[in-house]
């Protein structure tokens, strides 16, 4: 198998915001400095082996539509390790730092338990040799307990014991080849962690054993000396009509019920925050309120679409909301951002999987200098530190003494006469504050 996929392609490099070139950076300058620190240790951007190498654009109607040349036949070893060669090229050609996996798209594949590690392990040991040869690192590993058959029923919440012990296994083997790669996070994704009927469905025996599985995660990532941060990534529904982890909100409940408030955040996509309702902005603000923001998926799906399409960052307002919030959050520590994103089953050219990213990588970082303006102007900052400024005078202090009850608080109202006076919260101001970055 031809394993010079990319030859053709250039190296992708900063041009300037009056490049003509297709294949070349306008607003991402990796060395330029934003609020101190350079653009990429802010990013950290990530290229993802699923969808871009793994994906043969195929859909629920139709085959797949690409030509790559891993795709042709079996996924072999043979095939794998040509996935693998072309993946950390291209990383090396977009330029960018990092690349995450799950445990099955890097290897070949295989159906007992025994050949699974193998196969697993003769990846991982090629991924050490490419990762040294194109400098490139791994941002996280996962495991995949959602694809196989076996976990039609989910993996950590599966009905049967004998499904969970093989999704132990996994998740055994991915963790301790992510730290041995150097991976800065490793993520869960609950795919199938949820139900399609409650007629069916023991729900609290399936939360009590998700939460005992990641309790035992945590605890291996201490016993192996990973110093890297374990993520759950929320998503409400789709495969299953219901999910555990529905969003950033009810993951932290979650996981203050099983003790892992401290030990685990979250990996939030963007995608999957619009199909729970919300804004991607809101579940960036929303783990920034919770002290539990990990890592970011980018990506985006399509309004007049009710399902995970996927498609790359396009929208400029977008993130400058979300990288607004993401500032305030004080950024990454060891997350960044990921392209679980995919080109269009149309879209046949190797040069359309670099145009995507590099219309995406362009996105993020047009949006991370809106963000630096806004903050740098200040006005918005002032005027949310002005409405709730009357949290930091008496009343605002008394209401939140230790030893204030609610009866204090409604005397206090009685006795004072109070008399609230409404203020404007100047909504549409804000928004034109943003719009004219």
């Amino acid at each position: 198998m031809s394993t010079t996929f990319f030859d053709d392609l250039p190296s992708i490099r900063f041009e300037g915001t009056d490049s003509e070139n297709d294949l070349a950076y306008r607003w991402y300058d990796k060395d330029r400095l934003v609020m101190g620190k350079r653009m990429e240790d802010h990013l950290r951007f990530a290229v993802c082996m699923w969808h871009t190498f793994c994906w043969p654009g195929s859909d629920v109607f139709g085959a797949g539509t690409f030509d790559r040349p891993w795709h042709a036949g079996a996924n072999d070893a043979a095939a794998a390790r040509t996935k693998r060669e072309a993946a950390l090229a291209f990383v090396e050609k977009l330029d960018l730092p990092f690349y995450c996996f799950h445990d099955v798209d890097v290897m070949a594949d295989a159906e007992t338990i025994g050949d699974f590690r193998a196969s697993f392990a003769e990846a991982v040991d090629h991924l050490e040799e490419l990762q040294g040869q194109h400098g490139r690192r791994l941002l996280w590993g996962t495991a995949n307990l959602f694809s196989h058959p076996r976990y039609m029923a989910g993996g950590a919440t599966n009905p049967d014991p004998e499904v969970y012990a093989w999704a132990a296994s996994q998740v055994r083997d991915c963790l301790e080849a992510t730290h041995r790669l150097g991976g800065q996070n490793y993520v869960l994704w609950g795919g199938r962690e949820g139900y399609e009927t409650i007629l069916n469905t023991e729900i609290g025996t399936e939360m009590d054993n998700f939460g005992r599985f990641l309790n035992l995660v945590v605890d291996h990532k201490h016993r192996i000396g990973f110093d890297g941060a374990i993520l759950i990534e929320p998503k409400p529904h789709e495969p299953t009509k219901h999910q555990y982890d529905f969003d950033t909100q009810s993951v932290y409940a979650f996981l203050k019920r099983y003790g892992l408030e401290d030990e685990v955040k979250v990996n939030i996509e963007a995608n999957h925050a619009t199909l729970a309702g919300h804004a991607f902005e809101h579940e960036l603000a929303m783990a920034r309120t919770l002290g539990i923001l990990g890592s970011v998926d980018a990506n985006r799906g399509d309004p007049q679409n009710g399902w995970d399409t996927d498609q790359f960052p396009n929208s400029v307002e977008e993130w400058t909301l979300a990288m607004l919030e993401w500032l305030r959050a004080g950024g990454f520590t060891t997350g960044g951002f990921n392209f679980d994103a995919k080109v269009r089953r149309q879209s046949i050219d190797p040069q359309d999987l670099m145009l995507g990213h590099i219309g995406g990588v362009d996105t993020i970082a047009r949006g991370l200098l809106n963000a630096e303006k806004l903050l740098s102007d200040g006005k918005l900052e002032a005027f949310r530190e002005e409405r709730y400024a009357g949290w930091q005078d008496d009343l605002g202090q008394m209401i939140h003494a230790p030893d204030t009850s609610l009866a204090d608080i409604a005397d206090h109202a009685v006795k004072a006469d109070l008399a609230p006076q409404r203020k404007s919260g100047r909504q549409e101001w804000c928004e034109n504050i943003v719009n004219r970055v």
